[in-house]
C-alpha cells in the first residue's frame, strides 16, 4: 500500500523527457545549491548574531547532529533503492547509487527549517520551511528520491529538534558558555578589530 503510495506521487512529480528543459535546469540549481543556505546563515548567526541567535546556531548544530544520526539508523534498518536504480522514471541528475531513503537533503533542511520555527520566528521557520519543500520536490522531480525518502528526511529533523530540545534544557547554558570561550580565544583578532 505505501509503496504503492510512493510510486503514485513518484510518477505525478518526476520530470520526463518532454519536460520544458528550463524547468530541469532550475530544479537542478535548487536539488544541488539550494541546501548551501544552512552552512552560510549558520555562520553569519554565529558571527554576527546576538546571544539568541547563537544560541539558536548550537540547538540547530545539536538538531542536525541527532537527525543525521536518525537518518543515517533508518537508512540501515529500511534500505531502499533510489527510482533510478530499479529503472522507474527518469532521472536528470547524476547521483551514487547507493540508498535513498531517508533523504539526507530533507533531513537536513526540513531540520533547519524545523529548528526555525521551533526557537527563532514563525516567519522565518516557514519560509525555510517553503524552501525545504521546494528542495524535497526537485530531488523527486530529477529521479534520485522517492516522496517518502522526504518523509524520511521530516521525520528525522522532527526527532532531532525534540532531542536538541531536552538537550539544551539539560545543559544548553554550559555549553554556550564553553563554546562561546573557544570562540571568543579563536577569533579574538577579528572580534578586536570589531570584524565579528
Amino acid at each position: 500500500m505505501l509503496e504503492n503510495l510512493n510510486l503514485s506521487l513518484f510518477s505525478l512529480i518526476n520530470a520526463t523527457p518532454d519536460s520544458a528543459p528550463w524547468m530541469i535546469s532550475l530544479a537542478i540549481f535548487i536539488a544541488k545549491d539550494l541546501i548551501t543556505v544552512v552552512p552560510l546563515l549558520a555562520v553569519v548567526l554565529w558571527l554576527w548574531g546576538l546571544t539568541a541567535q547563537r544560541q539558536l546556531v548550537i540547538k540547530i548544530a545539536i538538531a542536525l547532529a541527532v537527525s543525521l544520526f536518525v537518518s543515517w539508523t533508518m537508512g540501515h534498518l529500511f534500505p531502499h533503492d533510489r527510482p533510478f536504480v530499479e529503472n522507474i522514471g527518469y532521472n536528470f541528475l547524476h547521483h551514487a547509487a547507493d540508498d535513498s531513503f531517508p533523504s539526507d537533503h530533507g533531513t537536513v533542511i526540513f531540520t533547519f527549517a524545523l529548528a526555525f520555527l521551533c526557537w527563532h520566528r514563525l516567519w522565518s521557520g516557514s519560509l525555510l520551511m517553503v524552501l525545504a519543500v521546494v528542495i524535497a520536490w526537485s530531488r523527486v522531480y530529477l529521479g534520485v528520491h522517492w516522496p517518502l525518502d522526504m518523509l524520511g528526511g521530516l521525520l528525522a529533523g522532527m526527532i532531532g529538534c525534540l532531542s536538541a530540545q531536552i538537550i539544551w534544557q539539560a545543559m544548553g547554558h554550559k555549553l554556550y558558555q564553553r563554546l562561546q570561550s573557544w570562540y571568543r580565544v579563536c577569533f579574538a583578532l577579528p572580534i578586536r578589530k570589531g570584524w565579528v
